[in-house]
This record gives C-alpha cells, sequence and structure tokens, in this order.
C-alpha cells in the first residue's frame, strides 16, 4: 500500500469507525483492521467494549468470532489433505462415525411428527466444506426451528455432542444451504488426528501464524479484554448482553462458531492465504493447496441469501444481492465485481454478531471488522462494514 493510499485510507477508516459507534441507530464499539501481504497497514478502534461502559474499544479486544471460526477449520482439513490422510470424497463417517447415523427430514407428519429417510448417498467431507451436505441453522431455516421449538432439537450454542445430531434438510450434494456442515469438519479433523480441535489448531496453525490470542476456551487473561455482547432493540436502542458468553468449557470444540480471539490474530491468518500459506513462524499450507482451495468448488449452485426466521438473532441478510456467488472450500466467492469495488474472484465471509471480512489475493490486501451486536444483518454495524470496503478500494483506485 502506498504512503498516499494509507493516509487517505486511515483519514476515511477513522472517520467511518467514529460514524458508526455515533450513528442514530449506533454500536457500542467496532475494530477493523487491513494488511497487506507483509502486515497490518491500518488498525482502527471506536467507541467502548460495553454500551456506556468505562473500557475503551481497542486493537486488542476479544471477540466472540462466531463463523470466522469456519475458514480456520477448513484450514485444519486442508493440513490432512496434504499429509494424505483425508479424502475430500470418500464418506465422512469413515473418519467421523455418527454422522453416518443422521437422516434426512422430509417433511413432518399430520400430528407434527418430522418423517425421517435414510439418505441416498453418504455426505462427503468436500460436501462439508461447500455446505452441500444438508445441514441449516434453526435462525436460518424454519424446519431446523420447529425441530428446535417442538422436537427438543439442541442449538449449536451449546457445544455439545447431542447439538451435532440434526437431520439433514436435503439429500446431500443437491444444494448449497449454510449450517453447521463445518462443526462436523471439525469431527472429521479430530477423528483423524486424534486431538481435541483446539489443540491442532494450536499446534499447525496458530503456532506458525504467531497468534496467541485465539481459543476455544476462554479463560481470565482473555476475558478481562472481552467485549460485551449486545441486542438492539425494536427501537434501534442497544440492551448489554452481560451474561452471553461462549462456554469456556465446551463438550465440543465447534469449527464452525466456537473461537474467541482479536482481530489482530486472525490479520495473521488473512496474510497466509494472501502469501500462498506461509505464516510468520513457519509454512501453514502449501502454495498449491491454497491455490485449489480458493477455486470455485460450488459448480453450478449458488450461493443463496440468508433468511432470518429468528428475529433476535439474524435478520434476512446476503452479500452483494444480484452478484452471483460460489464457495471456495474455506470462504465464499463474489463472480463479480461487488459494489463496495471488491474484485471478482475474491473472498470473504462473516461471523453472527456482525463480524466481516474480505481477502483480495489478487491485489495482496484484506480486511476485517468486528463488532459484537445481535441480530446478524445489522443495518449499523453492515452497513459500517460495506462502507470500509468501499473507502478502501476508492483509495486504492485513487493511488
Amino acid at each position: 500500500m502506498t504512503t498516499q493510499l494509507t493516509r487517505t485510507f486511515a483519514q476515511d477508516a477513522d472517520a467511518i469507525l467514529d460514524a458508526t459507534v455515533h450513528a442514530q441507530v449506533p454500536v457500542a464499539g467496532v475494530v477493523a483492521m487491513v494488511t497487506d501481504r507483509d502486515g497490518d497497514v491500518y488498525e482502527g478502534a471506536a467507541g467502548s467494549r460495553r454500551l456506556d461502559g468505562d473500557q475503551p474499544m481497542t486493537t486488542d479486544t476479544v471477540f466472540a468470532l462466531f463463523s470466522t471460526t469456519k475458514a480456520v477449520t477448513a484450514t485444519a482439513a486442508l493440513q490432512l489433505v496434504e499429509d494424505g490422510r483425508l479424502d475430500l470424497d470418500a464418506p465422512a463417517k469413515q473418519y467421523a462415525p455418527a454422522i453416518g447415523e443422521l437422516q434426512v427430514l422430509d417433511g413432518f407428519t399430520a400430528d407434527g411428527s418430522p418423517r425421517l429417510r435414510a439418505p441416498k448417498r453418504d455426505i462427503t467431507t468436500r460436501m462439508l466444506l461447500t455446505h452441500t451436505a444438508g445441514f441449516g441453522y434453526d435462525f436460518f431455516n424454519e424446519h431446523y426451528l420447529r425441530m428446535a421449538t417442538e422436537h427438543g432439537q439442541v442449538s449449536v450454542i451449546t457445544a455439545s455432542r447431542s447439538c451435532l445430531q440434526t437431520p439433514l434438510l436435503f439429500e446431500p450434494g443437491e444444494k448449497w444451504e449454510y449450517g453447521s456442515n463445518i462443526d462436523w469438519v471439525g469431527q472429521v479433523v479430530e477423528g483423524i488426528a486424534g486431538e481435541r480441535l483446539g489443540e491442532v489448531f494450536a499446534e499447525r496453525i496458530f503456532a506458525p501464524l504467531g497468534i496467541t490470542d485465539t481459543t476455544f476456551e476462554l479463560d481470565d487473561r482473555l476475558r478481562e479484554r472481552r467485549a460485551t455482547m449486545h441486542a438492539r432493540n425494536e427501537d434501534g436502542s442497544l440492551t448489554p448482553m452481560d451474561d452471553f458468553e461462549l462456554t469456556s468449557t465446551p463438550e465440543v470444540h465447534m469449527g464452525g462458531h466456537g473461537l474467541y480471539g482479536t482481530v489482530g490474530d486472525y490479520m495473521r491468518f488473512i496474510r497466509m492465504w494472501l502469501n500462498d500459506g506461509e505464516g510468520e513462524h513457519g509454512r501453514v499450507l502449501s502454495a498449491e493447496t491454497v491455490r485449489m482451495a480458493v477455486q470455485n468448488h460450488l459448480g453450478d449452485l449458488e450461493v443463496t441469501a440468508l433468511p432470518g426466521v429468528i428475529p433476535s438473532l439474524s435478520n434476512d441478510a446476503e452479500f452483494f444481492p444480484g452478484i452471483r456467488k460460489s464457495w471456495s472450500l474455506p470462504f465464499m466467492i463474489n463472480e463479480e465485481t461487488a459494489p463496495t469495488g471488491r474484485p471478482a474472484g475474491a473472498l470473504g465471509w462473516a461471523g453472527l454478531a456482525n463480524l466481516f471480512y474480505w481477502i483480495d489475493r489478487g491485489n495482496g490486501f484484506g480486511g476485517f471488522w468486528a463488532t459484537q451486536v445481535l441480530p446478524f444483518g445489522d443495518p449499523t454495524s453492515f452497513g459500517g462494514y460495506l462502507d470500509l470496503e468501499s473507502a478502501f478500494y476508492r483509495s486504492l483506485d485513487a493511488s
């Protein structure tokens, strides 16, 4: 990034963060960073960790990362592919036997009982990585919501083994639907590695990247810097959710959403993808694996909008409506230039509490925007993120 771009973008980004926490419908606090292949070129924080609290938001604040966890789990799976220990197209039940017990939800009977049948084909790890295996989330799918409210289907937020045992919503491989697929990828990784997912991350991903403040098991050291979760009320105000915390003793390390960490740590992960698998302290993936992984693995299927069926957890949400989107193995791909200026073929995704990131391997930049606001698709936080990305590409074009 040129000096001119850095100065111009930093001024714009600071203004966007400030505007976001002082908007008519504000967020409590936000952290944003942008990196090139060599290191962070912008770090910003605004607001406070808790609404009206006395702890300012700082760049070392710890966030519940939610679904930004998924790409880390996918990376662990790709390492096992490199090792020759994981075949993406073999039945996943070879590595995680419990997935072979699941049936397809084929509607409900007249008395409201779920109608279940055996799937016609096995789930593969490739299907899990591309969100085509048949899993969903109860906050995005009415059938799962009904299973939860009427039949006791356990929420993934419990991080329990029982929460993984959900029926499939459709025949594996037939469509794209965002859901708990990557939690099962975590089980595949554990089945092969013989270790808990957090141990695999620590040894094989975090150590070579220099990541020190990201974990499935929050301790007092990190809890002191944790941002409070906030709920957006119907009138636009925020209520701190002081008791909200993902369990620090999870029965399952949930590969789809379970990490706590800092934005700075995640930037190290993004730089690895910008640098063809090379980390600050060692290689995580081969360049060949990286190039393979970031291609479209969804074929003719497309990433679709996310319908919010539990209003407290998600609004209706979609990245770049009207633009074709596919899926790589770890990330969404926008197949056309986005309104923000993000070029076709770039990568990105999000986390439930309105965390967003992008990775532009062609230009060599990536960014991350972190808040702790529910429901997902919050207009102020999501809008602020899009403003940040747009400001970056305006500055890049001007330079």
